[in-house]
Parts: structure tokens; sequence; C-alpha cells
């Protein structure tokens, strides 16, 4: 076969080929390419005569006749002062005259002499451009120009000649000069495509060796790469999709832009650092598809979005917000009148402003909610009745903007989310969309009136759009704002870029690569001749926080996390290295930096540490608060003293386990029990890269692998709900309340007029007459039997949860339910907690016989592509489980024979014993038989319970496990419960 067919020059054909015939370009040679100006002299000068001839008139007239030679000059020179990007967009004066080089698409199609310019664009194909002003040889495979000036250039390289992507970026590191006009930052081409078959890789900054190229390819299954396309190259998308006219020009009008970020040393800053922002494919595609869907369907749409952190979620929110504010419908009328974006993340304001203004050069577009005048619920009124284009705020100033609206006009908003999660579902989410979705109180509303908008506002709104972005959505948020999946059944995300392909990407480190658990072993004696009796759970869990927090245990991990961190982590990243240790609770955060600081005190090492915990915190009858453990540092301080050389460990209690961004953070000690997204939140934040971080590491106290694993697979990929939540459940929680007879229908009416009731808003009687219609059913509470008022608590907790939840995703639109669930809420705070409140703690009582902490597993946890999914809200609300009173001595025993070893055939038979001793059981049989198999659950648990405990010394350690570990526990009693029910049933027949 001839070489010719599959050289790197047919490549060049066929992309050429395709932007000529189908892009909307012309073919400009090389020979018309002026190196000197890096540009292409005649078609700038032809595009400004078509498309400005007036302005061209006052360039010959004031320079008399040598009109071209003095606006290239001047251009040139505009190009080195501004570059091309503010030229294209803005263009540049000259002689009191402002030259547009380029014309964009309008947002609407009112001005047909826009669109005209706009089709007067010339788009610039050109094949081995020589670009060199030193080295005439050298060319580049293919440039893209606009008007005549480059915006483009691409390194093209084939496989099968041996020369792959990698080829075109070396070659861009070492073989092209950016001192060239085209080639330098800003002045002239604004992006450098690697390309081969099968992918693509781009730079906005050529810097020799330290040239940083960023992955442009679609994504295939999940993961990194591209699928394959029908033309045979897996990267035809670049040049059919990406470069055609109206894309191309698109992402130079609405994406590229410059951004600023200080460079900071020690905390202070001492140098503005420039970047060329151009969209990843996802970022890019995802904007495209949302806009795209809003113009479409309009407003009252909901849309999630699940990006892995890494995925550059800020970016794609301010250009989603970018084009959402212009958005107009095939009809030219605006599909929104204002973007709310909520967020939590002061920077994202800031950021928002910078890109909008980059990109439209207009201030005031932008409003961020700041509280600086006055409330910050005043201040969000204000802008909503102002009609500002962008409010920033966060979902917690929503419920008490409604007392300062004066009402809303009729407009459909934008609500962009930043990081989704279940409160988007609650009491606040509910009155956001109450106030944007015009449900104002009016003159002549009643209480039904206002009942029925509050059952109504839980919906969706026709007039409200939510965007929701979040890279771990749990199973709420996926039925409240995902779209429906192609089975039909379970809700999808609108776009997904997956934690996997971030990674594969190398846009976030693998934070499970390596990972290695400690296991624990006490041995700990009751230290009084007493044998007090105690509640099981309870003391099983004060016996947990005895040695939690005993110290010898914290010194012994204190130990192996300070000389660990000296020997394996102190000297990453150049000796930046950072590490986190998470702690379980604020007391064992206090004790954990008083020991770190002890140790390093006794070993002269040089080494810092910080703490960060909420509150006062009382310990042996002293009190600490973060600042004055920290040497005076306030809170809101210590993110950037942490991130000086000074210090090297935080210790957290509750605190920066998410949305804390350090990129010098290696290495996580974790002592805390971590499960679902709690536990990928707090590990992710080891994630971010930086230059010399290769890798990370969490030496883990407290959590199995196996556990890890279960937490972080669901959002490897795309997360799916395991079962969607069914909308008549509420119904069957609502008569089983009512069959308590605890309150009457009447009461919960009274309650909902006189809540709804618009004379009572704000009156000082208001709350005697709600307390009124709430104390006879709190009084009727008080004398049931205490199973009974557990059960009945229970119930009515599952019942508000669920309400909240579901009226978000099912239409109830239902003033009955509404009535009950605000009833519910109020007389839920009434109710006393559970009748023994108080905490069993051990001091004293207890002593720590023997202590041994060894490493059980290291390495890599490897997560796999079979997907995972997260539950949705399904509890039923059943009663609470006798805390039956044992022994300390008891306790004590069980607490010791924990050994964590696997399964084995010892187990199994003492399990086939124990359900042998089930089915013998005449009660347990005749229940079986007789209830359903949620009813047999409640009694086989509570004496499965007993049973293990009867016959804990035939295994001890098997016991440890059931008794300590609640999976374990669960998996044993689902299966005896199984296997149980299953032949007592077949006994029967």
């Amino acid at each position: 076969m001839s070489p010719g067919i599959y050289d790197e020059k047919k490549f060049e054909d066929a992309i050429e080929a395709h932007l000529l015939q189908h892009g909307g370009y012309e073919q400009l040679p090389s020979e018309e390419f002026d190196a000197e100006r890096g540009i292409f002299p005649d078609v700038v000068v032809s595009f400004v005569k078509k498309t400005q001839p007036e302005k061209w008139e006052k360039l010959e007239t004031a320079y008399q006749g040598n009109a071209r030679k003095r606006f290239l000059q001047d251009l040139t020179s505009a190009l080195e002062n501004l570059g091309t990007l503010e030229l294209l967009r803005h263009g540049f004066r000259t002689t009191g005259t402002t030259i547009e080089l380029a014309a964009f698409k309008p947002n609407t199609g009112l001005n047909p002499e826009v669109q005209r310019r706009y089709e007067a664009n010339r788009l610039g194909v050109t094949r081995q451009l020589y670009y060199s002003t030193t080295d005439p040889g050298k060319c580049i495979d293919l440039a893209l120009s606009i008007n005549g000036l480059p915006v483009a250039t691409a390194e093209l390289k084939n496989p099968m000649t041996g020369q792959t992507l990698e080829s075109a970026k070396t070659q861009y590191m070492s073989d092209r000069d950016s001192g060239e006009p085209v080639l330098k930052f800003k002045r002239g081409a604004l992006v450098h495509f690697a390309v081969d078959p099968n992918e693509v890789e781009y730079t906005t900054e050529l810097d020799g060796d330290d040239t940083h190229f960023l992955p442009f390819n679609r994504g295939h299954d999940n993961g990194s790469g591209n699928p394959p396309h029908e033309s045979g190259h897996r990267t035809a998308y670049l040049w059919e999709d990406v470069w055609a006219k109206d894309s191309w020009m698109e992402i130079l009008q609405r994406f590229i832009h410059i951004d600023e970020e200080e460079i900071t040393k020690d905390g202070m800053k001492v140098d503005t650092e420039e970047t060329m922002i151009f969209p990843r494919y996802h970022q890019l595609e995802c904007v495209r598809k949302l806009v795209e869907s809003a113009r479409e369907n309009g407003a009252g749409e909901d849309y999630l979005i699940q990006h892995s952190t890494g995925s550059g979620k800020s970016k794609s929110i301010a250009w989603l917000v970018h084009r959402l504010v212009s958005l107009h419908d095939d009809a030219d009328e605006a599909v929104f009148d204002g973007v709310v974006v909520v967020t939590d993340r002061t920077v994202l304001d800031e950021q928002l402003q910078k890109t909008i203004y980059e990109l439209d050069h207009k201030t005031g577009v932008v409003h961020g909610i700041e509280g600086d005048q006055g409330s910050k619920s005043e201040e969000l009124a204000d802008a909503l009745e102002a009609g500002k284009p962008v409010i920033i705020t966060t979902l917690q100033t929503f419920p008490y903007v409604i007392e300062h609206t004066q009402g809303l006009p009729e407009r459909n908003y934008a609500i962009v989310v930043d990081e989704a999660h279940s409160s988007q579902t609650g009491e606040m989410a509910k009155e956001m969309k109450q106030i944007l979705s015009r449900q104002n109180v009016e003159e002549d509303d009643d209480w039904e009136d206002l009942l029925a908008k509050s059952a109504k506002s839980r919906g969706q709104q026709e007039n409200l759009s939510f965007f929701a972005f979040t890279a771990t959505p749990k199973g709420k948020t996926l039925e409240a704002f995902g779209h429906t999946s192609e089975d039909g059944e379970k809700p999808d995300p609108f776009h997904l870029y997956s934690m996997r392909q971030a990674i594969e990407e190398g846009f976030i480190l693998d934070v499970l690569q390596n990972y290695t658990t400690y296991d624990t072993f006490y041995g700990i004696a009751k230290a009084i001749e007493e044998d007090p009796q105690v509640p099981q759970k309870k003391a099983v869990k004060a016996v947990s926080r005895f040695l939690k927090l005993h110290p010898h245990n914290i010194s012994q991990k204190v130990e192996i996390i300070v000389e660990h961190f000296r020997n394996h982590t102190q000297h990453k990243i150049g000796g930046k290295a950072k590490a986190m240790i998470v702690t379980s609770s604020r007391v064992q955060a206090v004790r954990y930096k008083k020991a770190i600081d002890e140790h390093i005190e006794q070993n002269g090492y040089d080494l810092n540490a910080l703490v960060a915990f909420s509150g006062t915190v009382e310990d042996d009858g002293m009190e600490y608060t973060e600042k004055g453990m920290n040497n005076g540092i306030k809170q809101s301080e210590l993110p950037s003293k942490f991130d000086t050389s000074e210090y090297q460990v935080l210790v957290v209690a509750d605190k920066y386990q998410t949305g804390f961004d350090q990129p010098l953070l290696h290495t996580m000690y974790v002592d805390k029990k971590l499960s679902g997204v709690q536990a990928v939140q707090t590990l992710s934040r080891l994630n971010r890269t930086h230059p010399g971080k290769e890798d990370t590491f969490v030496l883990d106290f407290e959590n199995d692998r196996e556990d890890i694993y279960d937490a972080f697979q669901p959002y490897y990929e795309k997360t799916t709900v395991e079962e969607t939540t069914d909308p008549q459940h509420i119904y069957k929680l609502e008569s089983e309340l009512n069959g308590f007879q605890i309150y009457t229908q009447q009461e919960v009416d009274k309650f909902a007029e006189a809540f709804f009731s618009p004379e009572n808003r704000g009156t000082e009687q208001a709350h005697a007459k709600l307390n009124g219609h709430i104390q006879p059913a709190r009084d009727r509470f008080m004398v049931k039997d205490e199973e009974t008022q557990d059960e009945f608590r229970s119930k009515l907790r599952s019942f508000l949860r669920l309400y909240k939840f579901q009226s978000q995703v099912v239409n109830y639109a239902d003033t009955q339910l509404e009535k009950l669930y605000t009833f519910g809420r109020f007389l839920y705070k009434e109710l006393p907690r559970d009748s023994d409140t108080s905490r069993v703690e051990f001091n004293d009582e207890l002593a720590l016989q023997y202590y041994r902490l060894e490493k059980s597993e290291e390495g890599e946890i490897e997560l796999d592509s079979t997907g995972g999914g997260v539950s949705s809200p399904t509890e039923t609300g059943g009663g609470s489980e006798e805390d039956p009173e044992v022994e300390l001595s008891t306790i004590v025993e069980k607490i010791n024979d924990e050994l964590g070893t696997d399964f084995t055939e010892a187990d199994q038979l003492f399990l086939d014993q124990l359900k042998e001793d089930a089915l013998e059981d005449d009660h347990l049989r005749r229940s079986a038989q007789v209830n359903s198999r949620e009813n047999f659950a409640l009694e086989f648990d509570d004496v499965l319970t007993d049973m293990f405990i009867d016959r804990m010394d035939q295994n001890q350690e098997l016991f440890a496990k059931f008794m300590d570990n609640e999976e374990v526990q669960e998996v044993i009693t689902k299966h005896l419960r199984r296997e149980v029910y299953q032949e007592s049933q077949s006994a029967e027949g």
C-alpha cells in the first residue's frame, strides 16, 4: 500500500476539505501571511473596507493617501498592547475612530444590519503556515484566522507514520518559538491544538518545556478519550463541529477570556498572572446543551449537571449565566428576565463579575448580596424588585425576603445552584420558589388562598428553571432535578463529567491510589467493684468515646502521624506538602492538637500545626477555642495562614471537609467514621493537582477499605438512583399518623388557619394562637406509653422529611398534606425527646489494660465500571428499638472481643446454630407465619440481638463484629431473618 494514503498530508487534506466545503472557510495561502506583523494584511484591510467604508474614508482623509500603511502600523501596535482577543471583541481606536475587526452574531434577529455584518466575516484556513521571522523554513501544519487575524494553530500527527498526539505536543514545546508574533501569548493565535485521529489537546500559552496542555476530548464510556466516529477519525468533531463557523465565532465571542490570578507568597500578594481561558470540551458541550434546551423549552424546566471536582465548575457556571442573561427564543423574546445564582462560595461572586466583564466589558451586570448597607434579605429584595440581571445570594437569605418585597412583577428566572444538595428540597428552597414565582400576599387573600399557594409553591414552577451543579448528587437531588433516563424509569443527570474522566484526564488526582488502614486493638477492664446496669447501645457508644479520647490512644496515633509526615510526606511537592487530620469530635480535635504540639516540642521538630473547630470546647475543666489554640489567628485568617510555609498540619473537626481548596494538601490522616457523600467530599480535599504533586496518601485508623470503596463507587461514573420513591407512600404515613389519635383534624385545620391567616402575621397574639392549637396534641402524646411515643415521634419525623422532599418531585398541590406538614413541624418541636436523654459516660469506671495499633492493609482501592446507585428517602418511621440494660462487665467483654477477622467456617456454623435456635422458638416461628416480612422484622431483629448476647462465648470474634459494625450487623440480620421467615412459612404449608 502506498504510504501517501495514510500519511500526515492526507490527514491535513481531510480536515481542510471539510472546512472549505462545510465549515464556512476560505483557503488563505501562506504567501499572503506577513510573519513580522503576524497577520494576513490584505484580508484585514479588505474586511474593514467592506464592512466599515465610512470609517475607512476617514482614515484615508486623516492619513492623506497613506491609510493602509498607517492602519497596519496602528493595528500591529494594538495587537502588541491589547492582544488579539480584545481587538476581535471590541476593535481598536485610531485617529478617533473605533475600527471593528470582527462582527459577532446578534442575540436576536431584530437587527438585520448586524446579521449582514456577521455574514461578512472571513474565516480562513491555511496549510503549512510559514510563520517564522528568523527561519523562513519553519511552518505550522494548520492555522485558522478571522478576518486576517490568526486565532488558532494546529499540529497534526498520524499514528500510522509513527507519530502521535505526544509528538505534536513535543513539537510545540521544543521547536516553536513563543516569541514569534503569531505564537506570542495574547498577541498572536489564542489557542494551539495538538491533534491526531484519536485525541486532541490544547494550550493557550507556549512556554517551552513548561507548556501545559489540556485534553479536549469528548470522553468515552464515562472515561477519557473519544468514541468511534463514522468518518474513521475519532477527532472529527473538532473540525466538523467545534471549528464550524457559527460554533467557532461563538467560542471567540462568549467563551475565551483572560483570567487574572493573584500570586501570593506566605499569604502576601507578590504578582498577578494572566491566563487565557479556553473551554474544555465538556464545559463547551454542557453550556451549549443547557442553553439550547432552555431556548426550546423556555422557563419551568429543571436540570442536574453532575460535574466532578476538577471540572472547572466555576467557569461553566459563569459561561452559562452569561448566556442565560441574553438568551432569546425563536420569537426573539427573552427566555429569562433574570438569573439568580445560589451559592455559599463567596469567591464565585468575584469570579462571575470578572468573567462576565471580560466577555462583555459591561459593569453592573452581576449583583452580589453582601449586606454591607443593611440586611442581606432587604438588599436581595431590592435587587429582585429592581430587576438586576444577575443576582448572587445564599439560599439562607430567601426566607426573610418576603417581608421586604412589595410584590414582584411577572418575571421568568433561571436559578443556577452551585453544589446542589438535599437542602435544595427544604423549607428555604420552598420560600425561594414562593418569592420568585410571584406567589405574594394579595389584599384579598384569605388563609385558604395562602395555604394553597404554599402547597403549590413546593413543586415545579412555570416561571422558574433550575440549573443544579454538583459533583456528588444524592438520591434526593437526582429525583428533584434529574431528567428521565433512557429506560424511562430512573432520573439521570442532564450532563455528566465523571470522576473517572477527571482522573484519567489528569484534572484531579486519584485519592484512593495509596490508602493504608490500621486496626486498633484494645483491652479494657472494669475499674470499680460495682457492676451497674447500663443501657446496652448507649454504653457501647460510651466505651467507644472513652477509647477514642483516651490519652494513650491519641498519643500513639499522634506518634504514627507525625513520624509518617516527617519521613514520607514532608519532602513531597518540593518540600511544601501539607497534611490534614480528620477527627470525629471537637474534643478529639483539641486533644490531638495538644498531643501534636507536645510531641513536636519533645523531639525538637521544625513543624507547626493548626486546629479548626467551631465554638468553645470544655475538656478536663478547661475551655478551648480555635483562636486560642492557634496563637490568636482568627477563623477567617486560618486558610491563608495554612497556605504559608509556617504551618504544615491542620487538625479538623467538621470543618474544611467540603469546599476547602488547598492544592498543597498531600496526605490525610483519618480518625473518623466516614460513609457515602461525606467520605467522598472529605477525601476529595486531597485531589487538587499542583506542579510536583504526583500522588496522595491516606492513612485511615477508622474505616475499612470496603466502606471507602462503597462510598466512592456510585460517584466514579454516572450516579443513578437505586429505587425512586413511591408517590403514594406519603399518604400511607399520613394514615398511620392519624391512627395514633394524638391530634384531631379540627386541631390541624385550626392551626393551619391561624398559621396562614394574613391577620395573624407579625402580631403578638399569633404565637399564642398557634401554641394553643398544638398543646392538646402534646398533652395526649405525654400520657401515651413510651413505646407509642417513640413510634409516633419516628413516624412524624419520617412524614416531615418525606413530604419536604417528595413535594418537590411530585406535584401534590394537596392542601390536606400541607396542613398536616405545617402542623406537624411545630408539634414535633414540642414533643420531648427520648425519655432517657442522659448520655452514658465512662471515666473512672474503666481502665485501659492493653492497646495495640496494627497496619492492616495498604495499596490502591480500585474502583470499577460496574456503576453504583444512591438511595432516595424511603423510611417508614418504625418505632425505636429497645435499648436493654446489661451489666457493665458484659459491655466490656463485647468491646474486648473486637478482632476484625474475616468470616470463617466456625462463623458459618455459629450462624447456622443461631438459625436453628430461632426456628425452635415457638413464638418466633408463629410470628413469621402470621405476619408480613416487615412486621416480623420488628420482632426478630430485637430477639436476634439477645440471642447473640446469650451465645457470645461461643464465637466472641463474630459477636464483636455483629455488635460494633453496623454493616456486618445488617448483613447477618437480613440473612438470618430471611432464612427463618422462609423456612417458617414453608413449615406452615
